[in-house]
């Protein structure tokens, strides 16, 4: 298969915080949020694999700042690394000053898809060629990150987890 870019999976869904969508201090529910990252998440797959894409985890969630009713929210989407079925989605939360158009950044997260064939079986994605420097370190950390989870559920020993290991063992 040939590699593809983050960028050929980029996803930017732009929006405004409604009253229905926030909690009692005037600000938007995590849960919303959440959906809307999903959403982002599950389009920037799809368009890396070319296929059917679930949810297989969240992996990392960061509410870092409050998002107040009235905001201008922009979810932003890439996939940081593709394996052979399945693929880390970055994304990056960002609040508007209607004023004077300042983004703020609010919150991150990375969630990790499975593209499936029609049955629902698992399918092959293309790899990824990262370009920037930020893709590049999203693109290492994915792999420490995938190792330190499998460590965790027992689904590798500590002392294959190559990457990981390297950060421990410099200098």
């Amino acid at each position: 298969m040939t590699p593809k870019t983050p960028s050929e999976s980029r996803t930017t869904m732009t929006d405004m915080v409604l009253p229905s969508e926030t909690n009692a201090l005037q600000n938007l529910f995590g849960g919303e949020l959440l959906a809307r990252m999903d959403r982002a998440a599950s389009i920037a797959a799809g368009r890396h694999s070319r296929r059917i894409t679930v949810t297989a985890s969240v992996n990392h969630v960061a509410f870092n700042l409050a998002v107040p009713l009235g905001s201008v929210v922009t979810v932003e989407a890439a996939v940081s690394r593709a394996y052979t079925t399945s693929m880390e989605v970055y994304l990056d939360v960002w609040i508007e000053d209607r004023y004077n158009g300042k983004r703020t950044k609010a919150n991150e997260a990375i969630y990790t898809f499975v593209a499936v064939d029609e049955t629902g079986k698992p399918t092959e994605v293309p790899p990824l060629q990262p370009e920037t420097d930020l893709e590049k370190e999203r693109y290492a950390g994915a792999l420490r990150r995938k190792q330190l989870s499998l460590v965790l559920a027992g689904k590798m020993k500590p002392n294959e987890a190559t990457e990981l290991k390297a950060l421990f063992m410099q200098g």
